[in-house]
């Protein structure tokens, strides 16, 4: 549950079968089981050399969720580069995140990221821990399979992937355009701001394009999460045309 003991050891935990199971098998350092779970799930024994037995009251003192499964492991942490993000046999769409905070927002950003097929996120350090519990069971897996990386410099990471060809969107409430009235099938990226302050006035001043989602009512603003589904999955419409 301590970041710091998880970058320390490079190493995060994953509770329940399903993020167990889905867990990449050269990453998995070891697995810790109830009785009644490995009766209930037989394919852990795949992993017998690495699987240790706990009776109920000892997995309840190691879990963190109020109804454990009575599965979980240990799993290497594993981060992709900067670069090896902006290129690749795929065209580039990135998903930028500044100082999100809230780990549930973060997990379902990766999760819907993959189902749209984002290619990579890109993160400011004081965005939260991807690594997060509660980010980890939010991502339902996707935290294996979708590349990202934590920049020390954002602002620098936004210029390098325009000086790679990448257009950068900013999604702003004051923005010229309406989201779905731009095309995204070339090299996109899109900035999701922080929860409250949303983007910052020093990215914005760099940012070529600041596109809006339309609203009714009195609403004022989406939730970070939503926002960015919104804009991902009008990026995968426009490229499966």
């Amino acid at each position: 549950t301590k970041k710091s003991a998880r970058d320390n050891q490079g190493l995060f935990v994953v509770e329940g079968i399903k993020l167990v199971e889905e867990a990449p098998k050269d990453r998995l350092v070891s697995i810790y089981a109830t009785e009644e779970a490995l009766e209930e799930n037989p394919s852990l024994m795949d992993h017998r050399d690495l699987l240790f037995l706990v009776t109920d009251k000892v997995f309840a003192k190691m879990t963190d969720t109020k109804t454990p499964q009575g599965v979980l492991a240990i799993v290497k942490k594993e981060e992709s580069s900067l670069d090896s993000l902006m290129e690749g046999d795929k065209v580039p769409l990135l998903v930028f995140l500044e100082d999100l905070r809230d780990p549930g927002n973060l997990g379902t950003i990766l999760r819907m990221s993959e189902a749209a097929g984002v290619t990579g996120i890109i993160m400011s350090k004081e965005t939260a821990d991807i690594y997060n519990p509660k980010t980890v069971r939010s991502t339902m897996g996707s935290i294996y399979r979708m590349p990202f990386a934590y920049v020390e410099d954002f602002i620098g990471s936004l210029k390098l992937a325009g000086e790679k060809g990448i257009k950068i969107y900013a999604a702003h409430l004051n923005g010229c355009d309406d989201y779905y009235n731009l095309m995204y099938k070339q090299a996109s990226g899109f900035i999701i701001g922080n929860e409250a302050a949303g983007i910052s006035k020093d990215i914005l001043d760099i940012v070529e394009k600041k596109i809006k989602i339309p609203m009714l009512g009195e609403v004022e603003s989406l939730n970070a999460a939503v926002a960015g589904s919104i804009l991902m999955y009008e990026a995968a419409r426009q490229r499966r045309l």
